[in-house]
């Protein structure tokens, strides 16, 4: 297969969701930029890829958490003027806990990272993607975006954001030739459930899917203005949708305890 000489940025891709994405896109010989906080994690990545695939794979080292941190991003591929395929917003984060009892500062950095931080990355790399052919935009949203999530307010309320803001720009922007897709997993295999420490709730202790299985769905579907991977999650938002929400959100609560 002739090599794409365009890239596609990966946020949060030194592990989880984000790695699987570079993985899935280097074996389509797609070059990637790579970015993240752990460089020496994304340093081994990016050498196995361009040994396994042929591709090129540079790495960025970005926290999206600083109030700084997607202004200097943006403008380090702004000018490198590499030209870009697509961009996946997959760096975020969550937290367990009531609103009240969570750190005020992790939550307001929660903010920066899934909404801020998306928000301005996707406007000033808009230009570029613009200039290609077929680019695609991924933002990670969550099956958390269709309801309120009691003990994960500001989680639940981050990916709402995301999840309409994408549907927005997939109507804003497809008379531009850039598909915009929200990708709305369920419970997944990944250092997620850790970090907000999920791994003893229900709704993880019911089962959960597969990275890869979650990426492939994705870039299957990545000119969706939706994509739920799993019957399970698509089964359990399209029910939501006919309930009360007063009923979708203890719902999510008791999922949380």
């Amino acid at each position: 297969m002739e090599r794409i000489m365009s890239y596609v940025v990966i946020t949060g891709a030194s592990a989880g969701i984000g790695e699987c994405f570079a993985r899935a896109l280097a074996a389509e010989k797609q070059n990637v930029i790579l970015v993240a906080r752990r460089e020496e994690r994304l340093n081994a990545l990016a050498a196995e890829l361009k040994k396994q695939h042929g591709i090129e794979a540079i790495v960025l080292k970005a926290d999206l958490a600083d109030q700084t941190g997607a202004d200097a991003l943006a403008r380090r591929i702004n000018e490198g003027g590499w030209p870009l395929a697509g961009l996946i917003n997959n760096a975020g984060f969550g937290d367990r806990g009531a609103f009240s009892d969570l750190a005020l500062e992790r939550q307001l950095a929660m903010i920066q990272v899934n909404i801020t931080s998306l928000v301005s990355l996707t406007w000033q790399l808009l230009p570029a993607l613009r200039k290609q052919s077929g680019s695609f935009v991924i933002n990670v949203a969550s099956t958390a975006a269709f309801q309120a999530g009691p003990n994960m307010a500001i989680y639940y309320a981050t990916k709402a954001f995301v999840l309409s803001f994408s549907e927005a720009l997939h109507e804003e922007l497809k008379g531009a030739g850039v598909a915009v897709s929200a990708l709305c997993p369920g419970a997944t295999a990944s250092e997620f459930a850790q970090e907000a420490h999920m791994t003893d709730t229900k709704l993880f202790k019911a089962g959960t899917m597969t990275a890869e299985a979650v990426v492939k769905k994705s870039l299957a579907q990545r000119r969706n203005a939706i994509v739920i991977p799993g019957l399970r999650n698509l089964l359990m938002v399209w029910s939501g949708k006919l309930s009360p929400r007063a009923v979708t959100r203890r719902l999510a609560g008791w999922l949380q305890a």
